[in-house]
């Protein structure tokens, strides 16, 4: 039997700007997960989002999004101890397509250009299989992976971590493995990044998606 899967999107902009728009100019949203394990296109699930805007080169703070996800299932003891993420704090939260769903309204209320992470495929990932739990299919999620502006940026750095990366960039560093903790480190990061992009004499959206699209290619095997 076949069935049709409903196609959702997150409102995002970047069809709409055109490539000659300053990087000024632009909204990004900035998002991390937590998640039960590494496993999410299989057995494990999401437990926290955060999110938080770039705007006009500057990270807004105040204007952060948060939320905790029931997993419907139990949460083991080592992820409790790396995240302080317990099963109490996710009984009342909402399950995944709905917290996603409230991600994506915050996205959209912002007209963000895009979504902004660190090793942001692993994110991507955790949305995408969520949403096909419940038969739903992720389309159209445009992202830019703050290791990807760091290869053009500096390609002689090989690590992964984002704490290491936020010291070498000498930027704020926040409480880690906490989604919204882990967003605004990467929020920050993201905005040196864009600084020494611009620094290089580089200033526009097209050239932003074409440095980090080319980097993203040349890591691939």
């Amino acid at each position: 039997m076949f069935f049709q899967r409903k196609n959702i999107s997150c409102p995002l902009t970047y069809e709409k700007i055109p490539l000659s728009t300053r990087i000024d100019d632009l909204t990004f949203i900035v998002f991390d997960t937590e998640t039960t394990g590494f496993q999410v296109a299989t057995t494990d699930r999401l437990i926290e989002i955060g999110a938080v805007p770039v705007s006009g080169m500057k990270v807004m703070e105040n204007d952060r999004f948060q939320t905790y996800v029931n997993p419907e299932r139990q949460i083991s003891r080592e992820i409790i101890e790396l995240t302080s993420i317990t099963n109490e704090k996710v009984a009342g939260a909402p399950v995944a397509a709905e917290a996603i769903h409230d991600l994506f309204d915050y996205v959209g209320s912002h007209e963000a250009v895009c979504l902004v992470g660190h090793y942001v495929g692993f994110d991507h990932l955790v949305l995408k299989s969520e949403l096909k739990r419940e038969k739903l299919a992720l389309k159209r999620l445009f992202t830019i992976d703050t290791l990807d502006l760091i290869g053009f940026i500096a390609p002689s750095y090989d690590m992964r971590d984002l704490e290491r990366y936020a010291m070498a960039f000498g930027t704020r560093i926040y409480d880690r493995h906490s989604a919204v903790g882990d967003a605004l480190t990467t929020a920050y990061l993201f905005t040196e990044l864009l600084q020494q992009f611009k620094d290089r004499g580089y200033s526009t959206w097209g050239e932003l998606v074409k440095a980090t699209e080319s980097q993203a290619r040349s890591m691939q095997f």
